[in-house]
C-alpha cells in the first residue's frame, strides 16, 4: 500500500489526491512507494515541478521509495495535472530504475544526463512525451472532459443556461 501526502497552497486537494493516486495504484499496485506533493511557488525558480528522493545521498538506493513532487500553485487544471503526470514519470522512472544517482551523478539507463542540454536530456524528453499520454489516459479513464475553448457568447444562469450571443 501507497502512501500519499499533499501540503501547501494554491491547489486542488482533491484533483492533487485523485491524479496521484491513479497513477501509483496503475503503475505500482504492488509497491509500497510513499509520495509527498507539496504546493509552492517556483516562479522565481522558472519551473513548474520537480521530482526528488527522499533519502541520503551516502545511502542512495538503487531503486528508492519515498519521493517529494514540489509543484508550482496557482496553475490551471490542464498544466497542473501534465506536469504532475511529467513528475510522475520521474518518479517511475526512478521506481524502474531507469534514472538513478552513480557515483554523485545523476544517469538515465546508466549514461550521465549532464552530458546533454536540459531539453535534449533522455529522461526529461520521456517525461514530456509521457505527460502527454498519460494525460489522455486520465481523462478518458476517469471521463473528464477538457475545458472547451470559449464560445463567441456567454451563458446567463438566470435564463436557464441559454446562450446568449452578441
Amino acid at each position: 500500500m501507497s502512501n500519499i501526502n499533499h501540503c501547501g497552497y494554491g491547489y486542488s486537494k482533491v484533483l492533487c489526491e485523485d491524479i496521484t493516486s491513479w497513477f501509483v495504484n496503475n503503475f505500482f499496485p504492488r509497491h509500497k512507494i510513499n509520495v509527498t506533493v507539496l504546493h509552492r511557488g517556483l516562479k522565481r525558480e522558472h519551473a513548474l515541478g520537480y521530482c526528488d528522493v527522499m533519502t541520503d545521498v551516502e545511502e542512495y538506493p538503487h531503486r528508492p521509495r519515498n519521493f517529494l513532487i514540489e509543484l508550482d500553485t496557482y496553475m490551471d487544471s490542464e498544466t497542473y495535472t501534465k506536469t504532475l503526470l511529467h513528475e510522475l514519470t520521474h518518479l517511475a522512472q526512478w521506481v524502474r530504475g531507469s534514472l538513478r544517482q552513480r557515483y554523485g551523478k545523476l544517469c538515465y539507463s546508466l549514461e550521465p544526463v549532464e552530458n546533454y542540454d536540459y531539453f535534449d536530456q533522455p529522461h526529461e524528453i520521456e517525461a514530456r512525451e509521457q505527460e502527454e499520454i498519460l494525460y489522455e489516459r486520465y481523462l478518458n479513464e476517469k471521463q473528464v472532459v477538457p475545458a472547451q475553448e470559449p464560445s463567441q457568447g456567454w451563458c446567463n444562469r438566470l435564463c436557464g443556461g441559454a446562450m446568449i450571443t452578441k
